[in-house]
């Protein structure tokens, strides 16, 4: 039975200022609570259904410092979700740092001031699947661990590295590396499908609705487009949702350089 200490607890870390505070995040779902611990993520806390306590055999190997069988009702109390789904964990949050080589010999994504949770665990997710674990976010980014974000990722957030910095200092750093680009998407620029790709380098998205700041563009060296094929419907749609236009980006990234599978 959860006691309402733990209840309390629990709920207050919905908000970024508690998650801070104590470096701790919510995970939820049996799916991705399997991730999280078989990630090597710590978990102080599992709070789970006997359904999900009955069917988990990862519940013995994983280190997970208290296991609290609760009740559905008990569950709707503290889950995020309109329908729960059997177990909530409370999962320590990484401690990430960016390794040079990682950063200058492989692709990475930039995120400027991103603000919906959903785009963010998109594009986690789609970094996880083309092989780009490492994002750097700008500190108006949301949250990595908001709970939107985490529960978007489905998993994805156990491989896929994000970290919060001042861009402006990032892409100046790496702005005259040799053999290293930084692109960026845009309404207008160079088509991708036409312009040469590099499988170094960082991918910059910008805000949904202001795209890339002002500030970040001069380090810039590529502005690239994704040309839309509407013909002559005499129409012209505004724009991609970010996410949309971030795997399109890293799905011609990866088949330039031929790792598609």
């Amino acid at each position: 039975m959860l006691s309402k200490n733990k209840i309390k607890f629990i709920n207050s870390l919905k908000k970024k200022k508690y998650r801070n505070e104590s470096g701790l995040f919510l995970a939820e779902g049996a799916k991705l609570v399997d991730e999280i611990l078989t990630s090597g993520f710590q978990v102080p806390l599992i709070c789970a259904t006997q359904e999900w306590m009955n069917s988990s055999r990862l519940k013995e190997q994983a280190n997970i410092k208290e296991l609290i069988s609760i009740t559905q009702r008990e569950l709707n109390r503290i889950s995020t979700q309109k329908n729960p789904n059997q177990v909530l964990a409370v999962v320590e949050q990484p401690v990430h740092k960016i390794a040079e080589d990682e950063l200058t010999d492989n692709l990475s994504i930039i995120l400027d001031s991103m603000s919906d949770p959903g785009n963010l665990g998109n594009i986690i997710r789609t970094g996880d699947w083309f092989g780009i674990y490492n994002l750097i976010c700008s500190h108006s980014t949301v949250d990595v661990y908001n709970p939107k974000v985490i529960q978007s990722t489905m998993g994805s957030i156990c491989r896929v590295k994000v970290h919060y910095r001042d861009l402006e200092e990032v892409l100046s750093e790496y702005h005259n590396v040799a053999d290293f680009h930084i692109y960026g998407s845009f309404l207008r620029g160079n088509n991708i499908y036409q312009t040469e790709l590099s499988d170094k380098g960082f991918i910059v998205m910008g805000n949904e609705a202001h795209g890339i700041s002002k500030e970040l563009i001069p380090y810039i060296d590529n502005r690239l487009y994704i040309p839309n094929y509407v013909g002559n419907a005499g129409y012209k749609p505004e724009s991609l949702n970010v996410s949309v236009a971030t795997g399109i980006i890293c799905a011609e990234f990866r088949r330039r350089k031929g790792d598609m599978k």
